[in-house]
């Protein structure tokens, strides 16, 4: 098989997911994080991953590679071919600077619609997620967002702008991975019917490098992310893993979907279990979105090492 008949073999592969949304959206399950990937890298990242296969790329206005995701996507020609997804920063929160912020984001990508736009933290301190949830809905309804969405929001902020607005987000983006999988946040959206994507879905060192996650590579051949990510995907789960390096994209994608090894693979009840059973409630790898405060400027993601 040729390198080529490989990659359009794992694109057939690619899971998707049917969201709990009016539209019963179709959302590829497997997409491709830009989170840290520079800007002079990113336009190459892009266009490698949409080569191999990707038909989901997730940004951020706080990542300062939008424009750079948008460059790789008019240069493929698949600019609102695929689905892409990007963030609100805290600093642009607001019934009316979100409107304007989602402007720019669009401009920056050139997509006429973005697939889907989330309230990047709830970053409750400034107060204003419910008006800024408000103001996606709006864009929705005129027709510039598919899918209105939130990410690291916790039980009380989804709470809060169901209440507010009476419309449920589809998509909530949390920090989940086998050391720190937030089994009552993924509780609370399972039961309003709310997708949950995970970011870091494969966690530092310590997670595929845990006794299950190894038990299980082995057992299928395959490699300990590999098991990660799978187990994410059974367990009905978006993904969004990262990588600057065509092999690791490759892996990555196929293993969403199982076709890892060879003729695929599935984890057993038992496997899945031992993975949830990994949960410590201490290990988040990223911040509590009940006090994250920073601004999301540039000059606050340079600041912290994001950017």
């Amino acid at each position: 098989m040729s390198e080529q008949q490989a990659q359009n073999q794992v694109q057939a592969q690619s899971p998707e997911l049917t969201l709990d949304d009016a539209n019963h959206t179709v959302i590829p399950q497997v997409g491709f994080g830009t989170f840290q990937i520079p800007p002079e890298d990113t336009q190459r990242a892009v266009e490698e991953a949409l080569e191999i296969g990707y038909r989901h790329i997730d940004t951020a206005a706080a990542y300062y590679n939008e424009q750079q995701v948008g460059d790789a996507l008019r240069a493929t020609g698949m600019a609102g071919k695929v689905w892409v997804t990007t963030k609100l920063r805290n600093c642009d929160q607001g019934y009316d600077a979100a409107r304007v912020a989602f402007d720019e984001s669009r401009r920056k990508l050139g997509v006429d619609v973005i697939d889907m736009y989330l309230i990047h933290w709830p970053f409750p301190a400034a107060g204003f997620y419910r008006e800024t949830w408000r103001a996606l809905l709006r864009l929705r309804d005129e027709g510039a967002i598919r899918v209105p969405g939130v990410s690291n929001f916790l039980p009380e902020h989804l709470r809060a702008i169901i209440e507010d607005s009476g419309e449920t987000p589809a998509v909530n983006q949390i920090e989940v991975h086998p050391r720190f999988n937030q089994p009552g946040v993924r509780a609370f959206c399972k039961a309003h019917g709310i997708a949950v994507e995970a970011y870091s879905p494969l966690g530092h060192g310590k997670d595929i490098a845990s006794e299950p996650v190894l038990a299980a590579a082995a057992a299928h051949g395959v490699t300990p992310g590999q098991v990660v990510l799978r187990w994410h995907t059974q367990e009905g789960r978006i993904v969004i893993p990262k990588s600057k390096h065509a092999e690791r994209m490759r892996e990555n994608l196929a293993a969403g979907s199982g076709a890892a090894a060879g003729a695929g693979f599935d984890l057993t009840p038992a496997e899945i279990a031992a993975i949830d059973a990994l949960d410590d409630p201490h290990a988040n790898v990223s911040s509590d979105p009940a006090t994250f405060t920073h601004s999301q400027s540039w000059a606050d993601q340079h600041v912290r090492g994001n950017i």
